[in-house]
């Protein structure tokens, strides 16, 4: 059962095509044409809306944007439907619409489901859609990271689960690591570091400081240094308010005051604003009689020592040392006071690097040994998936016309430079990444008699090109994915090989939907649809269509694909035998 199917494309102004809507059928596909004809367009433009790179120079000349539509058919269930309306897309029937459009200047837009969406979220939705392959594909399987991704995801949960804890330890390790060479490699620098806090802190401690104490014994030596001015001052006053024994004559504010208040007293009864008045009279009367007293007590108390400051400024000074070393701009003791906090508490942290430098060799020889069991039991379970690939790989080579080829893995471990930089697996100390210790190579043996040797070495292009389409049709039956899109994967192929890859392809878009670009007619022959690029020319301007071959229509272009010739009898008769050879495998 299909889990979805991309039922239809429409281009306009990408490349060569001006405006074309591109039919897909459930099962296989085939899009041929001539050289030239743009072709892989089709491959482009599937890339657009699944999130690929938007390269300008895709705009046809003359064009302002071009514009990629796709309608998919989904399960109302299935990850990509959910995803989708996550985002806020809308399902209509079933089915997902989504566009892309590019700019001539390079901008570049995404819609889903008729929301406007990052260019991400396609890609999020491209791996639950569709599979592309093509050149660049077949050259990347040619790596031997690659192979092992590959491996992995044959090998599904046997895999992913040590991985998994693999991966974790791995990070832990590798922190543990960095921060145990960062207090081994720096044990100088924070050695010289915790002396120079030391130093500060006992400085500080030795003079004592008090929070607000700068600002205390800064008002203090400004009232000592002033004392015989503020202590006249207050004679003054008190004399002014209070009178002066030595002048009887004199007149003070508290007589004049307290005769005001008689005045208003004795006919305060006949008018209730006087009366008001003559109390607040009253209330003056007393406030001078309390100010009157309070400066006889200040000046009283008032003392001019010159040892007291003295003192007060030889204790300034100190305070405005420590805290021209150690306080900030403007903190006073108060800056003094948090960098000793916060001195402190680094202090305290250095001094625990030794302790700190015995926990983490001992988590890090533990993390280790950890490692290399996590690391044995990923290398067994891509060791059994590997032969259950590799045979598989190898029946599907049967059925590419390789009858004699046989396909392997060569899973090896690299001996590490020194203990400190491997883990022991089996025995050894090894080297280790992030995936595990293992070097996955896939290995093919074309005929009998010819050793193994890495594909990248031993397979030509066709070859190399049935290895992958056997890897995939292995995934599909183990991790399908509703959509495959081949462009020329049948390349450096012919022959009989050519009928066995149609062949195959069929079979295969009985369980998933297959898309194939293709110059190869035998390969053609065997979709359910055909379509063709075809190129027109009106003298200035070059222009690209697609349309749907049926009937005689195909015939023609399977004889033109044949013989280069539309009408040549041998080339139809050819062609509709190919036909004929497909329904009948059907």
């Amino acid at each position: 059962m299909v889990r979805s199917v991309l039922e239809e494309m429409r281009i306009r102004s990408l490349g060569v095509i001006d405006d074309a809507v591109v039919e897909l059928s459930p099962g296989f596909t085939a899009v041929t044409g001539e050289t030239g004809a743009g072709k892989t367009m089709v491959v482009t433009s599937l890339g657009l809306l699944l999130g690929g790179r938007a390269d300008p120079a895709l705009v046809r000349i003359g064009a302002k944007s071009a514009v990629v539509e796709g309608r998919i058919s989904v399960s109302a269930d299935g990850p990509a439907a959910v995803r989708a309306e996550e985002a806020g897309a809308e399902l209509e029937d079933g089915t997902l619409l989504i566009s892309r459009t590019v700019s001539a200047e390079g901008r570049s837009r995404a819609h889903l489901g008729g929301r406007s969406v990052p260019v991400g979220m396609l890609s999020e939705l491209a791996d639950e859609l569709v599979a592309v392959h093509g050149q660049t594909d077949q050259q990347g399987l040619l790596r031997p990271a690659r192979q092992r991704e590959a491996l992995d995801r044959y090998a599904g949960g046997a895999v992913t689960g040590p991985h998994a804890k693999y991966a974790a330890a791995y990070r832990r390790l590798r922190a543990v690591s960095v921060e145990l060479d960062e207090l081994t490699t720096r044990a100088r620098e924070r050695a010289q570091e915790a002396d120079l806090l030391r130093f500060g802190l006992n400085e500080i401690a030795g003079v004592e400081p008090r929070a607000g104490e700068d600002v205390e014994l800064a008002a203090e030596a400004e009232r000592l240094g002033h004392a015989e001015a503020l202590a006249s001052a207050a004679s003054v006053a008190h004399a002014a308010l209070a009178g002066n024994p030595e002048d009887p004559e004199g007149v003070d504010a508290t007589t004049l005051v307290a005769g005001a208040g008689r005045a208003l007293d004795a006919v305060r009864s006949h008018d209730p604003a006087l009366a008001a008045l003559a109390d607040r009279m009253g209330e003056i009367s007393i406030l001078l009689g309390d100010v009157a007293g309070e400066l006889a007590g200040y000046a009283d108390n008032l003392d001019a020592d010159p040892l007291r400051l003295a003192a007060v400024e030889e204790r300034r000074a100190a305070l405005t040392a420590l805290t021209r070393k150690y306080g900030g701009t403007g903190e006073g003791v108060a800056g003094v006071l948090a960098w000793s906090e916060e001195g402190a508490e680094r202090l305290t942290e250095l001094d625990g690097d030794d302790e700190r430098i015995d926990e983490l060799t001992a988590e890090r020889d533990a993390l280790r040994g950890e490692l290399s069991g996590l690391a044995q039991a990923l290398t067994d379970a891509r060791t059994e998936a590997a032969a259950r690939f590799a045979e598989a790989v190898t029946a599907e080579l049967a059925s590419l016309a390789m009858p004699h080829a046989r396909v392997s893995f060569d899973i090896r471990q690299t001996e590490s430079v020194d203990e400190a930089s491997g883990v022991e697996v089996g025995g050894r100390s090894v080297a280790y990444g992030p995936s595990g210790v293992d070097e996955v190579e896939l290995l093919l043996a074309p005929h009998p008699g010819a050793p193994p040797r890495p594909i990248a070495k031993g397979a030509s292009g066709g070859e190399l090109s049935r290895v992958m389409l056997a890897v995939e049709v292995v995934f599909a039956g183990t991790d399908p994915v509703p959509t495959y899109l081949f462009d020329e994967v049948d390349a450096g192929v012919g022959g009989k090989a050519a009928v066995e890859i149609g062949r195959r392809l069929a079979k295969l878009a009985k369980s998933a939907q297959v898309v194939v670009v293709t110059h190869l007619p035998q390969v053609a022959a065997f979709a359910d649809r055909q379509l063709l690029v075809e190129k027109t020319n009106d003298g200035s301007v070059t222009r690209s269509g697609v349309t749907v071959l049926e009937g005689e229509d195909r015939v023609r272009e399977l004889s033109r694909m044949l013989a280069g010739q539309e009408d040549s009898q041998t080339a139809r008769a050819h062609a509709e035998e190919l036909l004929a050879t497909a329904r009948s495998d059907g």
